[in-house]
């Protein structure tokens, strides 16, 4: 796992140990990245479900102002901060050790985002709730994006069918796929 571009390009990054998470493949990250890019300079992003912090930490790299990186794992909070170490990003960095949704409330009435990013586990709500939870506390900017990787596909988009999100661009690569929304109206 490397930060792909950017002021950190080439960076290998430190990953947890085990089953217990799941990095997004360099490849994906890569295409993710692409399609998002023209975006990214001064954006504000959260990385939810963080893990190794992968993806926050190559938003830093590309030009994001500044990323809130939340997971509820002391080791891998141990990991995003050596890697926020190694890239020399921590500066643009807050890091948040907590559940999901007590850091979303933390959050309510201090950030609105660009950009979330959600890679939960697979199975269980985790995507529903944390963007229900974003939507109602108003943590998305007008015109951010959610971002959504997950190897059920179907049920994720029936999960969001009545909620105010749109879903305008899904992506496959092998078994992730990334699904993207934004706000309705």
């Amino acid at each position: 796992m490397r930060v792909i571009s950017g002021t950190a390009k080439g960076s290998i990054l430190y990953s947890l140990e085990g089953n217990n998470t799941r990095p997004t493949l360099d490849r994906v990250k890569e295409a993710l990245f692409n399609i998002i890019q023209t975006d990214m300079q001064d954006a504000e992003i959260l990385d939810l479900f963080s893990g190794s912090g992968a993806l926050a930490i190559e938003a830093l790299s590309r030009g994001a102002k500044k990323a809130v990186l939340c997971d509820n794992s002391k080791a891998a909070i141990g990991i995003i901060e050596k890697n926020l170490e190694k890239t020399h990003l921590k500066e643009k960095a807050i890091v948040i050790k907590d559940d999901y949704k007590k850091a979303l409330h933390f959050l309510k009435n201090k950030f609105q985002f660009d950009f979330i990013f959600l890679d939960p586990p697979y199975a269980g709500d985790f995507v529903k709730k944390a963007v229900e939870e974003s939507i109602a506390l108003d943590l998305l900017k007008k015109d951010g994006i959610i971002i959504i990787e997950t190897d059920e596909e179907e049920r994720i988009l029936k999960e969001l069918k009545n909620m105010n999100v749109n879903v305008y661009d899904l992506r496959k690569y092998g078994r992730a796929k990334l699904i993207f929304l934004n706000r309705k109206g």
